[in-house]
């Protein structure tokens, strides 16, 4: 009669077996899911937001895919892009998102920053104010010239502003002002250019929700080197209803 502890041994390289081969099936599982993943968020993104087919979009997602596909719903995504065109700004895209479900429904929360040029810059600014031929950056500030009539004379100037953000608004706060090479201080600006004074002293407010899908808020906006980085938050209902990938409208 063989006893209880042998068959014990005899059983227990096989269920070794078995749990090799179930963490082996899990773990290939696992990269599976990471290998597929990225494609289908990608393919989904591109339609969602119509952007063009080969549209160059890297997706990363946080912790351990299984479970989170089992149970329906992502934890995190990362999304980046070198270029891409959402509404009116083409700028470098980097983009997290958070409870994200499978099967339809809305974000928990997202949020990002979009870098863009001095070209996309110049076309956000162009609705303001303030005589903008040429945008030159100067980490924190940027200076804007252009050219004012003044006794039917086009005089040139250079106008140092910090930009900024604010309730969704781009913010241009004067710093200096500088005409035919000569710095002048606001009483100065005052007294020689009357009421063009106001707008070349005074902190310009841009609404660029024209410019931004209607999902996408505009928290914060800051110089960076060459480039000028936007803060965004997005609406997590942005990836259900389709008004708020529309571009959104000033008053």
């Amino acid at each position: 009669m063989i006893s209880a502890e042998r068959t014990r041994r005899a059983r227990w390289p096989w269920v070794l077996l078995v749990v090799v081969i179930l963490a082996v099936l899990v773990v290939a599982a696992e990269l599976i899911a990471r290998a597929v993943l990225p494609g289908v968020v990608r393919g989904i993104v591109i339609e969602q937001l119509e952007l063009p087919a080969d549209q160059q979009l890297d997706v990363d997602a946080a912790g351990i895919l299984l479970p989170q596909l089992i149970g329906g719903r992502l934890d995190q995504l990362h999304l980046t892009t070198g270029s891409v065109t959402i509404g009116g700004v083409t700028g470098a895209a980097d983009v997290t998102a958070t409870g994200i479900p499978l099967r339809g429904g809305d974000l928990e929360d997202a949020w990002g920053t979009v870098r863009i040029d001095d070209e996309q810059f110049t076309a956000l600014v162009a609705a303001s104010d303030l005589p903008i031929d040429t945008v030159e950056f100067d980490e924190p500030d940027v200076t804007v010239s252009g050219s004012v009539p003044v006794f039917g004379i086009l005089l040139p100037l250079a106008l140092t502003v910090t930009p900024g953000a604010d309730a969704g608004e781009l913010l241009l706060t004067p710093v200096s002002l500088q005409v035919a090479g000569t710095t002048l201080n606001a009483q100065q600006v005052a007294d020689r250019f009357g009421s063009i004074a106001e707008q070349l002293t005074q902190t310009q407010r841009i609404c660029i929700a024209d410019q931004l899908p209607a999902g996408l808020t505009m928290t914060g906006l800051a110089v960076d080197g060459n480039e000028v980085v936007v803060d965004v938050q997005v609406d997590g209902a942005i990836v259900t209803d389709e008004t708020l990938q529309e571009n959104g409208v000033c008053p």
